[in-house]
């Protein structure tokens, strides 16, 4: 698949050399380049590329006023590319793929390519499904009542109530109010805001009972439920922070930044 990308940046030299670290990337094609926000407005409204570089501070519309000019049409995939590290809270807020400081590190990049593959393939698959389904609805209408059965039944797979026995005492958790989990050995931590229980289980198994749909692994030892999330904090070298609902912080590692690009928008 081709990745139609449209670089802005009120530099040329930096479109220049954003270019050239491009190249090694075979599947990403430029189609149009932009020096200011009005051009890009005009260039992503009338080409719909998959992808946009995009710096944020430029004379006139910065690179968040784009993002605010196009969205009522489909927006592409925003890499915002910058030399201020004080942007990267609202780059978050603006549901970026990635924020790239300048210049632009090669591994970085490379990292921010494969997250646009994924998030381009997952976009894929979600709008044949869509496709797929408003097909059948019209010539096999039964098919899609059982085709939502199925999916409630997967849903029902999950835990909803887990029995913790902690201090002599067995306590029967809502899953639903736990906020994060924190691995230690064959133990875990369970957090439900006002309370913290200890459950003798692994993290694999307990991720199996768990609807990954609300509950994602952040960290290698930390489990967060996505729906107790209010704010994205971003730390050095690619992490970030979550604020949970209890004001409890919880770190992101790199290697996990994609699960806050799935859940903030």
């Amino acid at each position: 698949m081709t990745i139609r990308t449209i670089l802005v940046d009120d530099e040329k030299l930096a479109i220049q050399g954003l270019q050239l670290r491009l190249e090694p990337f075979e599947d990403v094609e430029i189609i149009e380049t932009c020096q200011n926000g009005r051009e890009a407005i005009r260039a992503i409204k009338t080409l719909k590329p998959d992808l946009v570089f995009l710096d944020i501070q430029m004379p006139g519309f910065d690179g968040f006023s784009v993002v605010q000019g196009v969205m009522e049409i489909e927006p592409p995939l925003f890499v915002f590319v910058t030399a201020f590290q004080e942007h990267a809270i609202r780059a978050f807020e603006a549901n970026a793929v990635n924020y790239l400081m300048k210049p632009v590190d090669e591994d970085k990049l490379a990292d921010t390519i494969e997250r646009v593959r994924i998030r381009l393939a997952e976009k894929k698959s979600s709008e044949e499904a869509e496709k797929l389904k408003s097909v059948l609805s019209e010539v096999a209408p039964e098919a899609v009542e059982e085709l939502a059965g199925d999916e409630a039944e997967a849903a029902s797979r999950f835990e909803r109530l887990i029995n913790i026995k902690d201090r002599g005492q067995i306590f029967r958790v809502e899953v639903d109010t736990i906020e994060h989990i924190e691995a230690a050995g064959d133990y875990m931590c369970i957090y439900t805001g006002d309370n913290s229980l200890i459950l003798r289980e692994t993290m694999k198994d307990l991720e199996r009972r768990l609807d990954p749909r609300k509950f994602q692994r952040v960290h290698r030892s930390t489990i967060v439920n996505l729906d107790q999330v209010r704010q994205v904090k971003p730390h050095t070298n690619g992490e970030c922070f979550l604020v949970l609902d209890s004001g409890a912080e919880v770190k992101v590692s790199r290697s996990y930044r994609d699960v806050v690009a799935r859940f903030v928008h």
